[in-house]
């Protein structure tokens, strides 16, 4: 999703510092950071925003230089963060799926205006405090294109679907037959394996 982050590439020489000036700027000289990393709006590196491999790289090249002692293996880079420890941005985007498309198939067929009215409600807040905030706001930007539909479960959960699918599209992932949304996340599969 992000491109190399970076702040700028250097500081800019100020005609008349004297050495012990410049070493400061030197210290103080924006860090490079490995493709993938995405910075947070305070400008340091997001964890809920970057994947666990990205961050783990960020981590290895942080041991490198001595900055950080931290340990991390090839095998949990390639297979996620463990358990116990933060959610990465793809941990973090399966779960937050599972979870708005599992709301969607409990959304009455039929709900009340108050029910309407609550779906709105969360989705809005929803949007505005996910921990990722260049997801948040990228799913901001679609409900402002596409209004959330909330006057029937069918409704909700395919317009949910082509929201989860714009998503899919910019990551380079498959889009998933929206025809098939009720027997993924509501009645199971027609095959039995989910009885």
């Amino acid at each position: 999703m992000a491109e190399e982050a970076s702040f700028r590439d250097g500081v800019a020489s100020v005609p008349g510092l004297s050495g012990a000036s410049e070493s400061v700027a030197a210290d103080q000289q924006p860090k490079k950071f490995p493709k993938g990393v995405v910075l947070g709006k305070d400008g340091k590196p997001c964890r809920s925003c970057t994947s666990f491999a990205s961050w783990a790289a960020q981590t290895k090249r942080d041991v490198a230089t001595g900055s950080r002692a931290v340990s991390t293996s090839t095998t949990a880079v390639t297979s996620g963060p463990p358990a116990d420890c933060p959610p990465d941005v793809e941990t973090l985007g399966r779960s937050t799926w599972t979870l708005l498309h599992s709301i969607a198939a409990s959304y009455p067929e039929l709900p009340s205006q108050g029910q309407k009215s609550d779906l709105l409600s969360f989705v809005g807040l929803f949007s505005k405090l996910y921990p990722c905030w260049v997801c948040a706001e990228d799913f901001q930007g679609y409900m402002a294109r596409q209004k959330p539909q909330v006057n029937s479960r069918d409704e909700f959960s395919q317009w949910l679907c082509r929201a989860h699918n714009d998503v899919n599209r910019k990551l380079g992932k498959p889009e998933f037959d929206c025809s098939k949304w009720d027997e993924r996340w509501r009645t199971g599969w027609k095959d039995g394996r989910c009885d």
